[in-house]
């Protein structure tokens, strides 16, 4: 995660990022499961995917819709120039949303809304004109700690602090070595990302359901078996999730992550495909998570 000290510099000086920026625009994009598409089961033998990862990649999307957003501005105010982000570049959209309104960061360090709970993505419009300040939104987290006990690895140290390097968002998709051998059983069966400590939060019950968002819920990405996946090769990783936010991991990392959980479900199924696995595979980070599979298997 170097890139956050790289980019400090701009992320604390948003002149930097758009010349003579004066204000910022911040939006929230709901992604909250609609009523009636499949769920996630309670079979261990299945992958889970965090629920933003189960919609097709939402940045091309976002980025039209905030592209869209500054052309309606400069219709109005011609002179303005701006800069669109979502999720990407020197921006702390999370602080930003916080100061201006949307919602307000819980004990768990992410942004809650009182009208989307934790179900929303952040975008942001630089711009080089004025424009009316909004309030901040205040703190309604009160005595709630739900999401710190929910947190499976305790990445969640105490009230509003993260240790990324233990949080299995952080550890199943930006990590892209080895995951911890200490963390591995506490990932279960958790392949792309982790909803734990939005889940618990007591405002989703609040929460507007995902309507005319524009974006696409994956139903091929809902419940996916553990064991079927490790026979996929790169041509067919890229084939199958094409569009997914899930190519950011690589098969390399994917399928670590694929191994990892089979170590933890203590499925014996597992144990001759791991074996397949392992005789063929050349990618090392794959060998290490799968031959560590295999031995906490046959230990059970």
């Amino acid at each position: 995660m170097q890139y956050l000290e790289r980019q400090e510099e701009k992320r604390s000086q948003p002149s930097l990022v758009l010349e003579d920026a004066r204000s910022i625009v911040l939006v929230a994009l709901n992604y909250s499961v609609e009523s009636g598409r499949p769920q996630p089961s309670h079979d261990p033998n299945s992958g889970v995917i965090a629920r933003y990862a189960r919609y097709d990649d939402y940045h091309d999307l976002f980025w039209d819709r905030l592209a869209q957003l500054l052309k309606s501005i400069q219709e109005i105010r011609p002179e303005a120039k701006g800069r669109v982000y979502c999720d990407t570049g020197p921006v702390t959209e999370r602080d930003l949303a916080m100061r201006a309104g949307l919602g307000w960061i819980g004990k768990h360090t992410n942004l809650i809304s009182r009208t989307l709970g934790n179900w929303f993505l952040i975008g942001s419009v630089f711009l080089d004109i004025d424009l009316d300040i909004d309030p901040p939104e205040s703190q309604h987290c009160g005595t709630c700690t739900r999401c710190i006990p929910a947190c499976p690895t305790g990445a969640i140290t105490e009230p509003y602090h993260l240790d990324a390097r233990r949080c299995i968002a952080y550890l199943t998709i930006e990590l892209k070595g080895s995951i911890p051998v200490e963390l591995r059983p506490l990932i279960g069966n958790r392949i792309f990302g982790c909803d734990d400590c939005l889940a618990v939060c007591p405002w989703n019950k609040f929460a507007v359901e995902a309507s005319g968002n524009g974006l696409h819920l994956r139903n091929d990405l809902t419940n996916l078996d553990l064991i079927e996946l490790l026979t996929i090769d790169n041509t067919e990783f890229k084939r199958r999730f094409a569009g997914s936010p899930i190519l950011r991991a690589k098969r390399r990392g994917f399928l670590r992550n694929v191994c990892v959980a089979l170590g933890n479900i203590g499925n014996l199924e597992a144990v001759e495909p791991l074996k397949a696995l392992i005789a063929t595979e050349t990618e090392p980070l794959i060998l290490e998570h799968a031959i560590w599979a295999l031995e906490r298997l046959n230990s059970m």
